[in-house]
């Protein structure tokens, strides 16, 4: 059992999400930096899709009532047992009626901690995750909250470190282009590709809302609604793209420019508001 002390700015349950329910509207959610949540659960002995908690920028505070093993990986955060500085992307023991306290991350936005056994909330649906924009699953970390845990199953994996590239301080993501590019001008895909955007304050786990050179469109109106994915670059009326994240809707009517490679999702959700980011043609 945990009991949260203080949830931090957003700290949310995350498991790999809901899965083939997109024609019910049911969106998929889940951990918007899936890999790392996977790493997460590998260095404790758990199956990728365990449930553990999403931290976003840290500050949560949690008295674990029973010993645990968890590793933290993600957005590199400090964060301490008792007062003792720990280190990420490794197992740590943390001892019954110990407090762990997250500070914030130094890059990213992100961080994942699973603990031995999984979170065991109820699922809802096939999973235990947290969405924000339908409302299912558990509600945001708060204090007094009591998280209950897992059986451990299986063995532990025996892995002091893994090591994996640090969060690159200039982001690139890859795009795909399509499915609606000819809804815009010749010169709107070279524009997204050659520009510099801004994150601005108002992204969050439904999408990373940007600023930057408009993209014009070379048909005027509005789509039917059509199906959604993670990582599209839909295109509102204003010409700033939003990029979706694991908590986007099932469907949309703005027309979708290109759609991030699905190996850059995970560092999708790192992007840092006030941070920049640029895009790139995927290789073929």
């Amino acid at each position: 059992m945990i009991e949260v002390l203080a949830g931090g700015m957003l700290t949310t349950v995350q498991d790999l999400g809901r899965k083939g329910l997109g024609h019910l509207g049911v969106p998929e959610a889940g951990a918007a930096d899936r890999d790392s949540l996977a790493l997460a659960n590998r260095l404790v002995g758990n199956p990728e899709d365990a449930a553990g908690l999403e931290l976003t920028y840290g500050g949560a505070r949690l008295r674990f009532v029973k010993s645990a093993w968890v590793a933290v990986t993600g957005a590199p955060v400090e964060w301490a047992v008792d007062g003792r500085e720990q280190g990420c992307l490794g197992p740590c023991f943390v001892p019954g009626g110990a407090v762990v306290r997250f500070g914030a991350p130094l890059r990213g936005l992100r961080s994942y901690l699973a603990v031995r056994g999984g979170i065991e909330v109820p699922p809802v649906l096939g999973s235990r995750s947290t969405d924000l924009l339908s409302g299912l699953g558990p509600r945001p970390l708060a204090e007094g909250m009591r998280l209950p845990l897992g059986r451990v199953v299986g063995g532990f994996s025996g892995v002091d470190v893994a090591p994996v590239p640090a969060l690159p301080e200039r982001p690139v993501l890859a795009v795909i282009p399509g499915p609606r590019a000819d809804w815009f001008t010749e010169a709107a895909l070279d524009t997204l590709l050659g520009a510099e955007y801004l994150v601005t304050e108002r992204s969050n786990r439904v999408g990373v809302r940007l600023d930057g050179p408009a993209l014009d469109r070379a048909r005027a109106g509005e789509l039917a609604s059509e199906g959604m994915v993670t990582g599209a670059l839909q295109v509102p009326p204003d010409g700033k793209p939003i990029l979706f994240l694991a908590d986007h809707p099932t469907t949309g009517g703005y027309p979708v420019i290109a759609v991030v490679a699905s190996e850059d999702l995970g560092l999708a959700a790192q992007l840092r508001p006030g941070g920049t980011v640029r895009f790139q043609l995927a290789r073929a």
